[in-house]
């Protein structure tokens, strides 16, 4: 990438965060109906700016605490994160990313995907809205983050997770029930924590 390139992004970066404060200033709140605020770290991680990435995630997560992202944000979150060192809560996106959309981690290592009989209570979880995941372990420039993801999805603890999220879903499929529902949606949200 050309420095020319990289000040474009700089500045489109720039714009973003401008008009989500203009945004704020004028109307006292974010009312972000066009997901300006998602497309930031997509740019810091083209012009690898991992430091940057990881400053806008900290100001998303102060000015957005309640909003859950997408699946290909969370993604990038994790990423941002790993390239920063902080492994533990890449890990925790991971999992938050793998909750997110379960067929994402296939898509990412180019394996195939397979539909699992579980309740999916968004399209963001469907194997549809990977149409538009950019990101791939073929990547050479996310091969130490790739060695990383593979060996943290193989471990124990995101297998057991992953296991009793699946488990939970499952479940949810045909359960009819208000309250058992509101139980095992309060059960997927302890396996975050």
């Amino acid at each position: 990438m050309t420095p020319k390139q990289i000040e474009r992004i700089r500045t489109k970066i720039k714009r973003i965060r401008a008009a989500l404060v203009e945004e704020k200033r004028k109307f006292g709140g974010f009312f972000d109906s066009r997901g300006l605020r998602y497309m930031p770290p997509q740019l810091f991680i083209k012009i690898q700016d991992f430091k940057g990435g990881l400053v806008y995630l900290r100001w998303f997560k102060k000015n957005f605490p309640d909003d859950i992202g997408f699946p290909d944000f969370l993604f990038e979150w994790t990423l941002i994160l790993f390239k920063n060192g902080k492994l533990k809560d890449a890990e925790s996106k991971a999992i938050e990313t793998y909750f997110s959309n379960s067929y994402l981690i296939d898509k990412y290592f180019g394996k195939e995907i397979i539909p699992i009989r579980k309740y999916e209570y968004s399209n963001m979880l469907s194997s549809e809205f990977l149409e538009y995941f950019n990101y791939s372990s073929s990547q050479t420039e996310l091969n130490e983050f790739s060695e990383w993801f593979f060996n943290f999805l193989k471990s124990e603890r995101f297998q057991k997770i992953k296991e009793k999220y699946l488990e939970i879903n499952k479940r949810l499929l045909s359960e009819e029930d208000y309250e058992t529902r509101k139980y095992l949606l309060l059960e997927i949200d302890h396996l975050l924590k």
